[in-house]
Formats: C-alpha cells, structure tokens, sequence
C-alpha cells in the first residue's frame, strides 16, 4: 500500500479532528443568536417582524449546528443537498398555500359578500 493511501487509511480510522477554536466560535455564534432571538421578545416587536427575526434567528442557529456539530459541512455537496433541499422545499410550498389562502379569501368575501 503507498504511502497516502497508508495515511488516508490511518486518518480515517482515527476520525477526523477539528480545532477546538472552530467549536468556540459555532457557540459564540449560538450565543450571540439566542440572545437576539430573546431580545426580539424583550423590545416588544409585534406582528410579522416578530416572527419573521425569530424564524431567521431559529433557522440560522438551525444550519450552525447542521453543518458544524453534525459535521455537514464536511459531507459531499450531493449528500448535503439530499439533507437540506426537502425541508427547503417544504417551506417554498407553504409559502406557495399562505399566498392562495389569502387569494382564496379575497376572491370569497368579494363574491360571496362579508359574513353576517
């Protein structure tokens, strides 16, 4: 066996190490994160701001902890692809339903007239 397949080999079966700096940084980020999630609560925003900056918030917390601690952003691009794009989606669908639920809404309480 050459001498890189030796030390391929090698590090395979050790598992591969990360600095403990990369870690550090992922949970400063969470940190960092959370607290502005938290205080999206604390000023009071209302309505869709609200819940659009806690969604951000969530989803980006979300994808630091997909890619670094469950190690996806060392995986193929064709494997993270199978991972992310259904949930992705997912969301592009629903965003699609909350669209025609308010166009279905419309076009009834023009038609049909506002409920008695």
């Amino acid at each position: 066996m050459p001498h890189g397949q030796a030390k391929a080999a090698s590090a395979h079966a050790e598992g591969q190490q990360h600095p403990i700096k990369l870690y550090l940084v992922v949970w400063g980020w969470l940190f960092i994160l959370s607290a502005c999630s938290y205080l999206v609560d604390y000023v009071g925003l209302q309505g869709y701001l609200r819940w659009s900056l806690i969604l951000l918030f969530m989803i980006l917390k979300a994808g630091l902890i997909v890619a670094v601690f469950m190690h996806m952003a060392w995986e193929r691009l064709a494997f993270a692809y199978a991972i992310i794009l259904p949930p992705v989606l997912v969301l592009v669908f629903v965003a699609m339903m909350v669209f025609e639920s308010d166009y279905t809404l419309l076009s009834r309480t023009l038609f049909f007239g506002a409920a008695p």
